[in-house]
């Protein structure tokens, strides 16, 4: 399958533009995007923070790091976010944090089971104390919707650090990775300025699976089958 991009010798799994990944995914022509109008805005007039932004709205053809919407898996709907690496390294900032919580809020709302695909490098810099109160508002949306008893998977792909690690992307009622997925809350460059170091494997999903932090590892060609029985458990 084409938008895969899984190595046939080894088996090391590439990085997925948000648009491969949702082909991998979702239903062909069943995507229906939430929130298209929520982007990036620059609450501190951070130096060139506005330039990158646009830059990346530019390169991504998206407001933000996310893109959020309903979509069906094997005909079982769901509402779907999907991380945007190539968006400023798919950093959480006030509207990703805004987008995640309408789309866990909608969820609720439609009884739709949640699934998000999450890959970020942590909290966006340039939005300070704003971008971190994020981990908490989408903390909150989270748990609505375990207060309400809809259904919430979480899939951590290769990178998934810092304060998405520590928040929404922790607390998925299913917790999957991909294999290899770097995955940890400071990465490894930040540990190495406190001149301490971590043993090897450790930011790995599958250290992070042995030691109960993600319930499993599932493949690429895996995924869609596995979402899909898990929306049919989630019905049923």
């Amino acid at each position: 399958m084409e938008p895969l991009r899984v190595c046939n010798h080894c088996g090391y799994h590439f990085r997925l533009s948000v648009g491969e990944r949702l082909a991998a995914t979702a239903d062909e022509g069943s995507f229906e995007e939430w929130d298209q109008d929520v982007g990036a805005a620059d609450p501190l007039e951070f130096p060139d923070y506005a330039a990158k932004v646009a830059e990346a709205q530019e390169k991504t053809g998206r407001g933000e790091a996310i893109l959020t919407g309903r979509a069906a898996i094997e005909s079982l709907p769901a509402a779907l976010g999907l991380m945007d690496l190539e968006f400023i390294g798919g950093s959480m900032g006030q509207a990703v944090g805004e987008k995640l919580a309408r789309l866990f809020e909608r969820a609720v709302e439609e009884r739709l089971p949640a699934i998000v695909f999450c890959a970020s490098g942590g909290a966006r810099m340039q939005e300070s104390l704003i971008s971190l109160m994020q981990m908490a508002k989408t903390s909150g949306a989270a748990a609505r919707l375990r207060q309400a008893g809809v259904p919430y998977v979480s899939v951590l792909v290769d990178p998934t650090y810092g304060g998405v690690t520590a928040s929404f992307a922790s607390l998925g009622d299913i917790v999957l990775a991909e294999p290899r997925a770097a995955t940890g809350f400071a990465g490894p460059r930040v540990i190495e300025v406190t001149r301490r170091r971590i043993a090897p494997g450790v930011q790995t999903a599958e250290f992070q699976c042995e030691h109960g932090m993600i319930d499993a590892i599932v493949t690429r060609a895996a995924m869609r089958e596995t979402l899909a029985r898990i929306l049919r458990w989630a019905g049923g």
